[in-house]
């Protein structure tokens, strides 16, 4: 079982309690090619190694690599995307605009078992409720998976997030009450206005975002909106799915980002 090299104790009087707590889950740690190896707690799965004794003072290595899942909800009759804030309680990539949202399955809950992505629409469907009060009404077959990416972005000096990070789509019109501990503000954006909301330098994006965005974000959001049968239909994620599928044969099964 791979285990980190090194860990930290997480100040109370530097970090918020209830997110010092959240870092104890455990994980799920992963080879290269999204196979399970072990687990480690969300804590050092994020902390960034220090330097070796080998190595310059500059040279350190990632953060372990693990699971995790971006969930990108769309109104079905507006075609809108539900953005949301981080807290400012957020131990990393506090205050960023990031997609509906965005976490980790973990070794519990059958957050483990992978066929048909069944541990990460779980997962998904878990923090949903937790981070925006979204109730489970729907099934988890109305995720559209839609493909994997392996990224690597560091938040400062201490942690980073280093993914194989499952991208799911979903058609919903929820009724939802944020959790403040996790998520400080939400909005609907048309594509044009995410396009404009980028532009704006008085707000902050995380790096997995913005990577999804400008790699295949809008094209799919646009397959999604041509989806509608017709003009009085709700749109479905589902439909995506022959979309999607043709385009693995290209792109392959994770994308290297």
């Amino acid at each position: 079982m791979a285990t980190p090299s090194h860990t930290i104790t997480l100040d109370p009087t530097k970090y918020d309690q209830e997110q010092i707590n959240l870092m104890e889950e455990r994980l799920i740690l992963l080879d290269n090619d999204d196979n399970a190896i072990g687990e480690g707690s969300k804590k050092d799965c994020h902390l960034i190694p220090p330097p070796s004794s080998t190595s310059s003072s500059e040279e350190r290595g990632r953060s372990p690599l693990h699971r995790a899942f971006s969930v990108f909800l769309f109104h079905p009759e507006t075609g809108k995307l539900l953005l949301q804030k981080r807290a400012d309680e957020k131990i990393t990539f506090p205050k960023m605009w990031t997609n509906t949202c965005c976490s980790h399955p973990l070794t519990s809950f059958g957050e483990m078992e992978e066929p048909g992505q069944i541990g990460v629409r779980r997962a998904a469907s878990r923090k949903l409720e937790h981070e925006l009060g979204i109730p489970i009404t729907y099934d988890l077959e109305d995720f559209a998976y839609l493909t994997r990416i392996h990224y690597y972005a560091k938040s400062d000096e201490i942690w980073a997030e280093h993914e194989i990070d499952y991208i799911l789509f979903l058609t919903l019109s929820p009724e939802f009450t944020l959790n403040p501990n996790e998520v400080s503000a939400t909005k609907w954006v048309s594509k044009a206005e995410l396009v404009d909301f980028f532009k704006d330098p008085s707000s902050t994006f995380t790096p997995w975002f913005k990577l999804i965005a400008e790699s295949f974000l809008y094209k799919w959001w646009d397959a999604l909106l041509e989806s509608r049968k017709d003009e009085g239909s709700l749109l479905d994620a589902k439909d995506l799915k022959v979309v999607v599928e043709k385009e693995k044969e290209t792109m392959g099964e994770i994308i290297r980002m």
